[in-house]
């Protein structure tokens, strides 16, 4: 079982300049990720960057869910939200 801090971890060891907050209960995760990596990147683009950082544990089903929200910086100001 992993834990979502080592969730979180991983895909900010992974993402550079990422804001990350993940909770969950050792299979399903939500994710709350804000990256300047996702600027100029789709939706679809930027949950497939941060499948792509967390491949082996999406494979091996260490992760078995994972619910993504992201943005870029600019637009989690504009929401004017906090992580």
């Amino acid at each position: 079982m992993i834990s979502p801090e080592q969730v979180q971890t991983m895909i900010q060891e992974r993402l550079n300049n990422a804001e990350v907050k993940v909770v969950g209960d050792g299979q399903h995760f939500e994710a709350i990720i804000i990256s300047p990596d996702f600027v100029g990147q789709t939706r679809v683009k930027q949950h497939q960057i941060v499948y792509g950082a967390l491949q082996s544990e999406l494979a091996s089903e260490t992760i078995h869910a994972l619910s993504l929200k992201t943005y870029t910086p600019e637009a989690w100001q504009a929401n004017g939200q906090t992580v």
